[in-house]
């Protein structure tokens, strides 16, 4: 983080390196898969890395929180464009092969949903997003997730706990809500 600190290339270069893959899988996760959109936001998360690395204190959280946090704000901004209409999300996609997956009709469903979990994973705290996608996308266990984001086993079982108890809440709410518009 010294490095960091004082804009060494290499030190940059190592962050891109050692932390570039995952964040882009964290984010494709929370946007979905249009290439540009993540490219965009993964791009937009180093940048503002960048100009706030002198902020970093490793007594709140490892690097990959740091990174996390600063990526779930870019979504943030991403899904906010889209509520408001100013872009398109990614466009909904189905197996349209002969005899194969589902019915468009089914799928566009599916890709609702979807869009409403990423749409509401985005509105979470960060560190409530990160544990969700964590745990539910990447498989991590409990002791994997204490490596990657600190603190102890009690304490990321709580956060998770937490997590779940927030996004179920919202989830709730957004399915009454869309209902109601029907």
């Amino acid at each position: 983080m010294a490095g960091l600190r004082s804009g060494s290339p290499e030190a940059w270069g190592a962050l891109c390196e050692a932390y570039s893959e995952r964040l882009w899988r964290y984010v494709a996760r929370l946007v979905g898969s249009k290439h540009d959109v993540v490219a965009d936001t993964v791009q937009e998360t180093f940048l503002a890395a960048a100009r706030s690395a002198s902020k970093f204190d490793p007594e709140r959280g490892t690097v990959w929180s740091w990174l996390t946090g600063i990526a779930h704000k870019q979504v943030a901004l991403y899904w906010r464009k889209v509520s408001t209409r100013r872009i398109d999300p990614a466009e909904p996609h189905f197996d349209d092969s002969p005899g194969g997956g589902a019915s468009p009709e089914a799928r566009l469903l599916t890709d609702d949903s979807v869009e409403q979990v990423r749409q509401i994973l985005a509105e979470l705290p960060a560190d409530y997003a990160s544990y969700l996608v964590a745990k539910y996308n990447d498989g991590l266990s409990i002791e994997e997730m204490v490596g990657r984001f600190g603190g102890t086993v009690e304490s990321v079982r709580s956060r998770l706990a937490r997590a779940r108890r927030e996004f179920k809440k919202r989830y709730e709410a957004a399915t009454v809500e869309g209902a109601g518009r029907r």
